[in-house]
């Protein structure tokens, strides 16, 4: 699922590409597209047109494009969601879902969702922050974001820190590669409990996400597959800067002892065995 440096390429897209241009029509190929907007597909489809969009904003992995009506467009693009900018004469994509054309006759929006988990919603009065993801956390490249009220949150949880980083209550667009990552910089597994943390020790975690975002946003996300591409088709790279996720096997590129995987929440965690050793004793199942 595209975390927040690959929703961060898509958002900056947008926000060139679609900032102050006025939508002519908006077109529902599939009706599970805008299955958060419980109105229904004709009145997304109403309410949209003729209305100009005046942004692109996002809070963790969520988008939204707040409109000169006040109200905001939501997008979440889930497994294999994609925003698209396309010129008209492009063919229609094999899983295009919805279609925004613009007064200007220029290049069209375009939303294609190959397993339709992603989807789009009119979010009423969302414009500054929409109601339906304002219980999401700031995430760290927020200048917002309190580093201070981050430590003491999960100081007081008692939990496994890699649980902690993907709780979106606590900090937000943090997903499973980038937590790898960053508790690779840290010498930290990602079981070791939060508690027993000192304050210094997650302020240089903490560190070590946001680097980690800001070199994956400037190499524009990490692509495994065609599922993730920018609003203009193109790949992220930063897979191949990758030091422990998805290197099962493979020498550490600090020590050289061979990556291991190990099984977390239905998915995989990656780490190194001497640089983030196992904690001595684990956590009881659920907790």
């Amino acid at each position: 699922m595209p975390e927040l440096p690959e929703v961060e390429t898509v958002r900056d897209g947008l926000a060139r590409w679609v900032t102050g241009r006025r939508i002519a029509t908006v077109e529902v190929r599939h009706p599970r597209a805008v299955r958060r907007h419980l109105a229904g597909p004709e009145h997304f489809a109403a309410v949209l047109t003729g209305r100009t969009i005046v942004g692109a904003r996002r809070r963790g992995k969520y988008l939204w494009l707040p409109l000169d009506s006040g109200d905001a467009i939501v997008g979440h693009l889930g497994m294999s969601g994609q925003l698209l900018v396309q010129p008209p004469p492009a063919a229609d994509e094999t899983h295009l879902r919805v279609r925004f054309t613009f007064d200007d006759g220029g290049s069209q929006l375009r939303f294609v969702d190959q397993r339709t988990f992603g989807g789009l919603s009119v979010s009423e009065g969302g414009a500054s922050l929409p109601a339906e993801i304002a219980h999401i956390a700031r995430d760290p490249m927020d200048p917002e974001f309190s580093d201070a009220d981050f430590v003491a949150a999960i100081r007081r949880r008692r939990t496994e820190i890699k649980r902690a980083l993907l709780d979106q209550t606590l900090i937000s667009g943090v997903g499973n590669i980038y937590a790898d990552e960053a508790l690779w910089r840290a010498r930290l597994h990602g079981a070791r409990p939060t508690e027993a943390l000192t304050g210094p020790a997650i302020t240089r975690l903490l560190g070590h996400v946001r680097d980690v975002l800001r070199e994956a946003i400037a190499q524009g996300g990490t692509s495994f597959d065609a599922l993730y591409v920018n609003v203009n088709g193109e790949s992220g790279y930063f897979s191949r800067e990758l030091n422990v996720y998805g290197r099962e096997g493979l020498p550490c590129r600090r020590c050289g002892a061979p990556i291991r995987r190990e099984p977390f929440m239905n998915r995989s965690s990656y780490s190194c065995p001497r640089c983030q050793p196992r904690p001595r004793t684990a956590r009881p199942a659920g907790r």
